[in-house]
Formats: C-alpha cells, structure tokens, sequence
C-alpha cells in the first residue's frame, strides 16, 4: 500500500508501555510416556513469562513496521514485519530476544503498514481528511455517538457526512491514540444514528450486540474507500509498531484487507460488532493484514452500548 503516513496534527506523544501478556500455553496429558525428542522440545520451550519479556525486548527493539502477538498454540511470539523492514532490523529483532530468539516466529506481509486514514460510511474531518464510521452506540441517558478510529478523532473536532461539509456530523467527545486506536463523536442529531452496518450493495446488517474476537473466527470489514470484504482473524492481543512513537496494543489481526479511508470502519460477524478498523498493510487487488481496535474496549470506556 504506497500511501503517504498521517501524522495527526500537533504531533502524539508515545503512550506508556504496556507489556504484553502471554496467553497460558495449552499442555496436554497422556497415557504413553513422552518420547525423548518430545521431552527435548517441552524443555525448550518458552515459559508464559519468558515470552512476556520476549515480547518486551521486541517493544524496546522499537522497529517500525513490526506486530506482534502470542500464539497459545505453538508458544512463540509471532511476528510480523511489512516490506519497509530490513533484514538487518530483523537481526535487530533476534538480537533483542537473545537467548530465546527461538521462541520467535517471523512472517512477512507485502506493503507497509500505515493508518488507514484518507468510515462503514464515510465522515469528514473538518478542514481535510475522511474515515469511516465503526458503529453507532448510545450512553444510558440515550444520547447518540459515532465510534471510530482515535487517530481519525485526532485530527478534528467537528466532523461531517459529505464531503462538501455541509451535512453536520457532530462533535469529539473523546479520542484515544496512540495505545488505544478509539474516539467516540456525539451525533448533532439522534435521530441520524442508524444500528446497521452498510454492505455496499444496497443493503444493511443489522448489528445488535458486541463481543470480543476469536482466532480463526470468519469476519467481514466495512469501509467507505473499499466497501464490503470478508476474512478470518489470525491473532489476538497483536502489539502494531506504526512508527514515530505510534505503538497499538491489544489489537485484533486479521487478513483482512483495507485501504486508506477505512480507517474507524466496522469489523463485525453476523450481527455482533467486533472492531474499529486501526490500519494495515497491502491493498484489496492483492489482499494485505489489518489492524483492529476491539471494540469492546472502545464500549466500556465511554460508557456506551450498542445501538
């Protein structure tokens, strides 16, 4: 994906650190007793804490263009680098786990991993830039919001629904980035939140409830430069290096693909909301890895639901 890196503006600071915990490795029992090799590979294997620290040292390595997450499965730290990351900073990579570099799984993604800033449909920043909505959402005295992605929410206050800027969105009412990827937009007008998810062919999902990621599980993204396209998601708990101190925690990974001005569109699967589009690599002609923000996150932190 050759697009130009937004950096909202006035600048962000780098958010506090938070390290990653490694989710509890499965084990299994047996009647036979293990094989040697089998004892061998136990007892190489990377303990819970050890690829916490692993995953630690990767965040001070601070390579852009880098994820990662750890696989429960296989017990590595899975790495993924897009096509801006040299071999040397690879090495850089290794280096930093030391002794447990065998605990890394490194893939590769074409493209480079960008914001996708440029919403489903599509809101407008007032004096430039266009997102996509997530999900519309209301707090418990009823007042209607917009969820979508913080580094859109960044950039402007105001927001609209055309691109003439004519047609009043409504106003932030809170934005997170980086750390979190999530703001929320007060609508000037209740009556304007609609509860679906476009599908961009003339018709809409309903989404009445939301729920958090599972690997493996089919999903499909909205967004208002690409529309409609589906996937599965292939991590959990991913940590995003965008670069310039823009570090993503707990996002959801998918091979999905998205392009700039999808960013903030809905992740969801069947009726149930799932994330706000975050940022990726690739493109949708050839397909790419993307980012999400879970929305249930987004939900409990502004004290909303669902519409």
């Amino acid at each position: 994906m050759n697009v130009k890196r937004f950096t909202p503006r006035g600048g962000l600071a780098r958010g506090a650190r938070l390290t990653a915990v490694a989710a509890a490795l499965v084990t299994a029992t047996a009647l036979a007793a293990p094989s040697a090799g089998a004892q061998t590979a136990e007892a190489t294997r990377a303990t819970t804490a050890e690829l916490a620290q692993v995953s630690e040292a990767v965040l001070d390595a601070d390579v852009p263009g880098t994820a990662w997450y750890t696989d429960a499965k296989s017990g590595k730290l899975v790495i993924t680098a897009d096509s801006t990351v040299s071999a040397a900073e690879l090495a850089e990579l290794r280096k930093a786990a030391g002794d447990r570099a065998g605990a890394l799984e490194i893939k590769r993604t074409p493209g480079k991993f960008n914001k996708l800033i440029a919403g489903g449909q599509a809101i407008y920043a007032a004096g430039g830039g266009r997102c996509s909505l997530g999900f519309n959402v209301r707090n418990s005295s009823g007042a209607t919001f917009a969820l979508t992605a913080g580094h859109c929410t960044e950039i402007a206050s105001t927001w609209y629904t055309n691109s003439g800027q004519t047609a009043l969105l409504g106003s932030r009412t809170g934005s997170s980035f980086p750390v979190n990827d999530y703001g929320i937009i007060r609508h000037s007008n209740s009556a304007a939140a609609d509860g679906r998810v476009s599908l961009y062919n003339g018709s809409y999902r309903d989404i009445t409830g939301a729920a958090n990621a599972t690997v493996g599980q089919t999903v499909q993204r909205s967004g208002s430069t690409t529309g409609l396209h589906s996937g599965r998601v292939t991590g959990l708990n991913a940590t995003v290096n965008y670069g310039g101190g823009d570090v993503v925690y707990g996002m959801i990974q998918t091979n999905v693909c998205a392009e700039p001005g999808d960013s903030g569109g809905a992740l969801f699967s069947g009726s149930t909301a799932l994330g706000l589009t975050s940022g990726g690599s690739g493109n949708c002609r050839t397909g790419g890895t993307t980012f999400f923000q879970p929305v249930t996150e987004a939900l409990s932190a502004y004290g909303v639901s669902i519409i």
